[in-house]
């Protein structure tokens, strides 16, 4: 079950059925969406995508999938969950232009990060981001995750894998 967590400004929660509008507006909004997975997909996929968030990662357990929310209003989507991509735990996250620029995206991934860390006991945590994605690439080397390589897509696009690795006790 994924649990609640706290940040000084956000709420991650998991998402309810009354969350369908704000989560397909927040995928809807290309400025979000072009960063996302394939990139603005048509509404229905957004909303079947929102369906098994409950029929599939929530029934069955399958990774921890928050909606992000400030002041009661959900802002952003947060996920962690392990991919080929990076052979372990990778966190996603977006939040809504309305949010990007007040420190919400380094508070979102410290706390997923942090929950990677003291709550799944991983050693590592890693986020893939688009080459051309500068803001993202900055917050996450900001809060000191690291370039460790590329992924060439098969459009011949580029992501970057970079991780966190846990402090260890000396």
């Amino acid at each position: 079950m994924t649990p609640t967590l706290r940040t000084e400004r956000l709420l991650l929660d998991p998402y309810l059925p009354d969350d369908e509008e704000a989560f397909v507006a927040l995928f809807q909004d290309t400025r979000v969406s072009r960063w996302m997975g394939d990139g603005p997909v048509p509404e229905e996929e957004d909303r079947a995508l929102f369906g098994r968030i409950f029929t599939k990662v929530y029934a069955r357990g399958l990774f921890d999938v928050w909606a992000v929310r400030r002041d009661g209003e959900l802002i952003g989507h947060a996920e962690i969950k392990r991919t080929d991509a990076v052979g372990g735990h990778e966190i996603i996250y977006a939040l809504a232009p309305a949010a990007w620029g007040a420190g919400l995206g380094s508070e979102l991934a410290r706390a997923l990060t942090a929950y990677g860390f003291d709550t799944l006991a991983l050693a590592e945590v890693h986020a893939t981001v688009a080459a051309e994605n500068g803001a993202s690439l900055a917050l996450l080397e900001r809060i000191g995750f690291e370039h460790v390589r590329d992924i060439t897509e098969d459009d011949g696009s580029t992501t970057r894998v970079l991780t966190l690795r846990a402090a260890r006790d000396v």
